[in-house]
């Protein structure tokens, strides 16, 4: 493989890789702003610039103040060339720490921050801003403009999700091109020039597409801001986790962004994954965090009359639920695997059915969004695939599963998940079963039609294997820990399969994952 030498350092590239792509494929950045690795090249921060030494140096004349003589004598620098534009050549090298490089990173920067507020207290960049980062690594000197910085519009909402700051805004377009260019909508454009740029909507338009949230999270700067992650937390105070996005069949890969303290999520952003999802996500996949936390299920519930049901905890929820099974023949069981759950969930359901005699069963999922050609899958399910490929064999509807209680084939059910609270009306069949014992981690239309409930962990308290639309299985890590007495869906069916005395063995994630078929294993 072709390489060059970065700062002594040996850089492979492959063809077409220009100095700042090759270098960040290595770990190594070099500063930038206007730069984004999914999106083309703008070269107009002019922050990446580098020097590139070759048998014929590019210099430029200047006037250099002489010490010796007390006066500016005609001199020579050398041409620094934005790293981002400059294709890699085999064998050349190339310097991004020289003092000429470091002196223009430092113009550069004291140039960005001229008319920059000093707002950082009340930025909700502050923490993960370049501006903060370079200033601390190029420039950490004091500002040396004494007049009035010029003024630009702040808080101008661009649409129901993001905010403008135009006074934070280095204007380096990476929200314009990756409107253009992912989203395929040019909703923002650039105005005036000089220090008077802004970044502004179309005329009588508004940032309404599915990929808002990406013009706050391609922005380098506190220039574009989430209205909903707004003054809710402090960057350092998060931690972070990998995960999957279970808002559609594509998987994307995610960071989950949470609070230790109170174990709380308050956001998820993209992962880099070329294979899935490149560096994007919708708006819905992105917003799909607040399952985490909005009509959760705490307590498991007993029905103790029609249409309400009695808190009660966990034990005793068990206790019920296996009472309730025990009256129900294998053959007139139904068993709900969930499309929304993972893997390892549904395997151990799978297992539970197989001991209890149970040949029916069914698929909870999601009634389906509105898909495209970007990453939105028309299946708003992360895990159909897999839940089919656990249980092997097509799994049939819930409608299915209504007409077979009404033919008489299904006196009682198990379901895991819980389904959308638009289906609540056509499920309501499902309250005259015998039993319906629900394993669930939120409200939706199986909990409220079931006898038992009983609570288990989000995808967010627990780790799982998804299987998305092209077959590929991928592994999403516990983020927070799940209330107290609240386990995983497979450790509470492994607890209710002792209690009926039918041991399925599945009572940790390792057993767990050395049962799942070799098809499903994660892909790293």
């Amino acid at each position: 493989m072709p390489s060059f030498k970065l700062d002594g350092k040996e850089i492979p590239f492959e063809p077409g890789d220009t100095i700042i792509r090759a270098a960040w494929r290595q770990g190594v950045e070099i500063p930038h702003y206007c730069w984004h690795p999914g999106l083309s090249v703008a070269a107009n921060c002019r922050m990446c610039l580098v020097e590139v030494k070759s048998d014929r140096p590019m210099m430029m004349p200047i006037v250099a103040w002489d010490e010796k003589s007390q006066s500016y004598v005609p001199a020579n620098k050398p041409k620094l060339m934005p790293s981002c534009q400059q294709p890699a050549v085999d064998g050349q090298e190339v310097f991004a720490q020289s003092p000429e490089v470091k002196k223009a990173q430092a113009s550069v920067q004291e140039f960005l921050l001229l008319n920059h507020p000093v707002d950082c207290p009340i930025c909700d960049q502050a923490g993960e801003c370049k501006l903060q980062d370079y200033y601390e690594e190029h420039q950490h000197a004091p500002k040396r403009k004494d007049t009035e910085p010029v003024h630009k519009t702040k808080g101008e909402r661009f649409g129901e999700t993001i905010v403008y700051d135009g006074e934070r805004c280095v204007m380096c377009t990476r929200c314009i091109r990756f409107n253009d260019e992912v989203a395929g909508d040019h909703v923002l454009d650039m105005r005036e020039r000089g220090n008077k740029n802004e970044i502004t909507l179309s005329p009588g338009r508004t940032l309404d597409h599915k990929y808002t949230l990406m013009n706050e999270h391609v922005c380098p700067v506190g220039a574009l801001t989430s209205r909903d992650f707004r003054f809710k937390a402090r960057v350092w105070f998060l931690k972070t986790q990998q995960s999957v996005c279970t808002g559609c069949a594509t998987g994307c890969n995610t960071l989950v962004d949470f609070d230790p303290r109170t174990q709380t999520v308050y956001r998820l952003r993209p992962r880099d994954n070329p294979a899935v999802n490149q560096y994007w996500m919708c708006d819905d996949g992105m917003m799909s965090y607040k399952r985490y936390h909005e009509g959760r299920i705490r307590n498991a519930q007993i029905r103790v009359a029609a249409g309400r049901m009695a808190d009660t905890d966990v034990e005793d929820g068990l206790e019920a639920a296996t009472n309730a099974l025990k009256r129900i023949a294998g053959d007139k069981l139904a068993v709900v695997l969930s499309a929304q759950h993972s893997n390892e969930d549904n395997l151990a359901l799978v297992r539970l059915a197989r001991e209890l005699g149970a040949t029916k069963l069914y698929l909870a999922a999601l009634g389906g969004w509105e898909g495209d050609k970007i990453l939105r899958d028309a299946d708003n399910n992360p895990n159909r695939r897999g839940a089919e490929l656990v249980a092997g064999s097509p799994l049939a509807p819930l409608s299915q599963l209504l007409t077979d209680v009404a033919a008489g084939h299904v006196e009682g059910a198990i379901a895991l998940g819980w389904a959308s609270a638009e289906d609540a009306h056509e499920l309501m069949p499902l309250a005259r079963l015998k039993t319906l014992i629900s394993l669930s981690s939120n409200e939706g239309a199986l909990p409220s039609v079931a006898s038992v409930v009983l609570p288990v962990a989000s995808h967010a308290e627990a780790a799982g294997t998804f299987i998305n639309r092209k077959g590929m299985a991928q592994q999403s890590k516990r983020a927070i820990f799940a209330p107290e007495g609240i386990k995983p869906a497979y450790e509470t069916i492994d607890a209710l399969s002792k209690a009926l005395g039918r041991d399925i063995r599945l009572a940790s994630l390792s057993e767990v994952r050395a049962q799942l078929p070799k098809a499903q294993e994660a892909q790293v």
